[in-house]
């Protein structure tokens, strides 16, 4: 079977330390075809294709409608790794695990207590459609680490769900798609200290990765640049 490419939804924003880092990782640590970069393009970033968008919406709707484009356009592979700019491969994968973090319902509690209201509601609207189409206890693909997607199935899973001003496209994809999988926890870490996960992905916020110990790990252990830089940027 053919590499899959890789999709990375990418938001206007001055340099994106975490996008050149997120690159060395999957370089060394995945088998991909191409990188696609959806929407803007840090000046330092080369060899990657590129598709523009118009980011004018929530963040939520410009990742969607990034997503909608790659799958859209017809020199994506039909199978692509759906990235964002801040998940980091740690260690060498054969090809990339199906990966979910167990039912909705466990997952949303976890985020009442602190989750912003739109990222919650939009959890919630997701889960409430996928029942509606009889999915009882439908598992959440929230994860942040690399999604494995095939175009027509997410196109489908967009369409569905098209009406959710939030969608929650990785579960809906997920679950109308049957992908199972393994369950693990989420590898996000929000904080400066030294306790994160030490398995084959990590993903950080910016301050995690710009003042942390997790952000020292990761620059310490990519610290050659990808051919993806411009030479004499690090």
């Amino acid at each position: 079977m053919d590499a899959p490419d890789i999709v990375v939804p990418v938001r206007e924003t001055a340099v994106n330390e975490q996008l050149r880092y997120a690159l060395r990782t999957w370089t060394a640590n995945l088998p991909y075809r191409k990188v696609w970069v959806v929407g803007y393009r840090p000046t330092w970033l080369r060899n990657v294709e590129h598709i523009p968008t118009v980011q004018l919406g929530t963040k939520y709707e410009n990742t969607t409608l990034a997503v909608r484009a790659a799958c859209e356009h017809p020199d994506v592979a039909d199978r692509f790794l759906l990235m964002n700019d801040d998940f980091f491969v740690m260690q060498r994968q054969t090809e990339m695990p199906l990966l979910h973090r167990g039912p909705v319902r466990e997952v949303e509690r976890l985020y009442a207590a602190r989750a912003n209201e739109d990222y919650l509601s939009g959890m919630r609207q997701t889960r409430d459609l996928l029942i509606s189409l009889g999915y009882e206890d439908p598992l959440s693909y929230e994860l942040h680490v690399p999604l494995p997607v095939e175009k027509a199935g997410m196109l489908e899973a967009l369409n569905v769900g098209r009406h959710l001003p939030v969608v929650h496209k990785r579960t809906l994809y997920g679950t109308l798609a049957g992908l199972g999988g393994r369950r693990i926890e989420d590898v996000k870490v929000l904080h400066r200290g030294p306790r994160f996960s030490h398995g084959p992905f990590l993903s950080t916020m910016h301050d995690a990765f710009a003042n942390g110990m997790v952000g020292r790990h990761i620059r310490t252990a990519f610290s050659r640049p990808s051919h993806y830089e411009s030479a004499g940027r690090r």
